[in-house]
């Protein structure tokens, strides 16, 4: 019972509803995922609960590894067999064991989304479809938004309601074939592969219930349809299951997560414990108060009164530019001069901002004025270049049937073999019904036969290709007899990796990241190699961005506000408060994704602890244009006294400059709209070519849905973002 004396009220109320479902509805701040930590805690030192028969899942490694940090003080080590993680690593572990049943190899990769490109672009050339026309990025979240709603290719069929659906259709039922040759699964798969698991084998179901006789889900307003259902299942049978979550903050709907999923609760189990959590032990009262006007016009959500012991605080500082230059010079400037009066260190400030595409003028203000930043969300550790090289060849060592690995390492470093070799090397592999790196295994094979002339390559390329074999195949070997460090470096020596890396421009830099990740190779060499080598492989793909953010480091963090969701600065700046910005202009005609704007400034307003400006330019150039944009909406939620601030220039200054902006302005109804239908092929100044997907009129404009290559899927208007029809 000691462990109960830290928690308020209401936090010890929620630990010690142990029996039948608990919704614990909490606010930011107020110390979520302490209760989750806490319940586990109390139900193996003071119920006396088995720790197998516990199951905690969160949405980030990064959640999963604190919480695993404090049980073991909380609990003194006795974690048992306690099963905690992301629902990814959690579905990962449970198709290695079980899966198959249904089918599954336990040997799969899993493919990142890189790979998942890779893949498409492959399923469309089998289909005779060039990816250029029809954009690989925006059939691939075609792909994801089915297996969201768990349809299969053949489900799949039965919904689609255009043409694009129809290509995304085929597309999709290739892509899930290669996926089997490859013995591989995306991280969609990883979901939804587990629930047909427990639908179709009730034994498997069964012990995997015993495990989740007491379930914790942490984050459940982000859940999607997939998650649910396997939340679902797996506390069918004893329904002790406790969700935790705010409707407040749910900004995932891009990603498909389901609102309704967390207010519908009640719903499907009218027998719930509702808990709320409602003191808040971050912010001060003027944050709490002003984030609590903002959020209060949302209709989609269940109220709470949100209140802290913590001291008023000041008001929120709302601040208005001119221009986005204006906006990062004054964000660069406020941050030295806290710094410089010993307020504050850097690392205590936060810029958010709704797009990626709003960094690029702070990140180049910041480097100008000697200000340093970390920026969350560059390119990954995992997704640079060598990293995904080295990765190649360790997964192809675990499993010859990833072709994705196949192809990106066969000529890396360089060997002759080229694009049109990887072409006669499919069509081969085909023609036999195996994998391309079986097909290859044949070839050695004719060569040690001495029957090379029924090779379809030629002698020089055929070569190539037999020594390419011939070292994996002394790697397959070798892995039976090396721990996971000796694998590593000989793989990188005897591939000739090192010396090629070494050889580039940057190749120091680039051979400092293979060290790096070699470091982390170093946590597995206790393991036997075969399970080291699947338990590194499988944390390096489902390592999120958050993961590796870092705390303590005296840099300014420069970060979305999507990514900030779960993380707390002494002092936060959300540039960009305007309409169009945020809320972002796709979301005028939709209440649904209004909402989810306005929770979007919730979630970054109550991110801070002491201090938060509000920013916004009166002028901003975005998209290959510039327009003048009113301020959000969210601004004149806030009461006069929880604000404080204004103009950087004197109104005499604010009336020249809105004169020469009227004055260079072009007229309203000069404004052309060009005429777009699904299927147009459009060129952007910013994301490049697209097809579009759908236009509808909105008002006097007109709104599209656009697939870019390379930028993924966008919602449009027309007047707005100078699309140019390419013939």
């Amino acid at each position: 019972m000691d462990i109960l004396v830290e928690l308020n009220s209401a936090q010890r109320e929620a630990v010690e509803a142990i029996s039948g479902p608990v919704l614990i509805l909490a606010g930011p701040g107020s110390g979520k995922t302490r209760v989750i930590t806490y319940r586990v805690a109390y139900l193996i030192k003071v119920c006396e609960v088995s720790p197998r028969h516990i199951m905690a899942v969160t949405f980030t490694n990064k959640a999963a590894r604190e919480m695993v940090e404090r049980l073991h003080q909380l609990a003194h080590g006795a974690m048992g067999e306690l099963t905690i993680g992301t629902f990814h690593a959690i579905c990962a572990r449970i198709l290695r064991r079980d899966g198959k049943a249904i089918g599954v190899n336990s040997g799969f990769v899993i493919y990142d989304s890189d790979d998942q490109i890779s893949l498409i672009k492959r399923s469309l050339q089998a289909i005779d479809l060039d990816h250029k026309q029809y954009v690989p990025r925006a059939i691939q979240s075609a792909i994801t938004a089915a297996k969201s709603c768990l349809w299969t290719p053949t489900d799949y069929r039965q919904h689609t309601r255009s043409y694009f659906e129809e290509v995304a259709q085929r597309v999709y039922e290739r892509y899930q074939q290669l996926l089997t040759e490859s013995n591989a699964l995306d991280f969609d798969d990883l979901l939804m592969k587990t629930v047909q698991l427990f639908q179709q084998s009730p034994e498997v179901l069964s012990r995997y219930q015993l495990c989740c006789r007491y379930l914790q889900v942490d984050e459940f307003q982000d859940t999607n349809l997939m998650q649910y259902e396997l939340v679902k299942l797996l506390a069918g049978k004893y329904r002790n299951i406790c969700v935790v979550g705010d409707p407040d903050q749910s900004i995932y709907a891009w990603r498909f997560a389901d609102l309704r999923n967390i207010l519908n609760f009640e719903k499907d189990y009218p027998e719930a414990n509702i808990i709320l959590l409602e003191q808040n032990y971050r912010s001060t009262g003027m944050i709490l108060e002003a984030a609590s006007h903002i959020i209060s016009a949302n209709r989609q959500r269940k109220p709470k009164g949100l209140w802290t012991e913590n001291e008023p605080g000041v008001p929120a500082t709302v601040i208005e530019t001119y221009t986005e230059q204006e906006e990062a010079q004054f964000v660069a400037n406020e941050v030295e001069q806290l710094v410089s009066r010993g307020e504050v260190r850097r690392g205590d400030c936060a810029i958010m901002y709704r797009t990626n595409a709003q960094s690029r003028i702070i990140e180049e203000t910041f480097l100008r004025y000697g200000v340093p930043y970390k920026l969350v969300s560059g390119t990954r550790f995992y997704e640079r270049r060598e990293v995904k090289d080295v990765l190649g060849y360790l997964r192809l060592i675990q499993n010859p049937s990833d072709s994705v690995s196949l192809r990106r390492i066969i000529n890396v470093p360089p060997r002759g073999i080229g694009q049109r070799t990887l072409g006669e090397l499919a069509r081969w592999a085909s023609s036999r019904g195996v994998p391309e790196y079986q097909a290859l295994s044949v070839l050695v094979g004719q060569e040690r036969a001495d029957i090379m002339l029924q090779s379809p390559f030629r002698s020089r390329i055929a070569q190539s290709l037999t020594g390419f074999v011939k070292m994996m195949e002394g790697f397959l070997v070798r892995s039976q007899e090396l721990d996971l460090v000796d694998l590593f470096d000989l793989v990188v020596k005897s591939s000739g990796y090192r010396e090629y890396i070494l050889g580039e421009v940057g190749g120091e830099e680039r051979w400092e990241n293979i060290l790096e990740l070699r470091t982390v190779v170093r946590e597995y060499r206790d393991l036997r190699l075969d399970e080291g080598l699947t338990a590194f492989l499988e944390e390096a793909a489902l390592v999120s961005d958050i993961d590796g953010y870092e705390e303590g480091t005296d840099t300014a963090t420069l970060i979305t506000l999507h990514q900030a969701k779960g993380l707390e600065f002494p002092i936060v700046f959300i540039v960009g408060m305007e309409e169009g910005v945020l809320p972002h202009f796709r979301s005028f005609d939709d209440p649904d994704q209004m909402e989810e704007e306005r929770r979007l400034c919730y979630v970054g307003v109550t991110r801070a602890k002491q201090r938060v400006y509000l920013v916004r330019a009166f002028r901003r150039s975005l998209m290959g244009s510039s327009r003048m944009n009113s301020p959000s909406r969210f601004l004149r939620d806030i009461p006069s006294h929880l604000v404080t601030g204004g103009d950087l220039w004197s109104g005499e200054d604010r009336q020249v400059a809105d004169a020469v902006y009227a004055w260079n302005r072009p007229p309203t109804e000069a404004t052309v709209v060009p005429e777009l239908k699904a299927g147009d092929h459009v060129w952007h100044a910013q994301f490049g070519d697209g097809v579009v997907k759908s236009c509808r009129p909105v008002k006097d404009d007109a709104e599209a849905v656009v697939a870019f290559d390379g930028a993924g899927e966008k919602r449009l208007l027309l007047s707005f973002a100078n699309l140019e029809r390419v013939e």
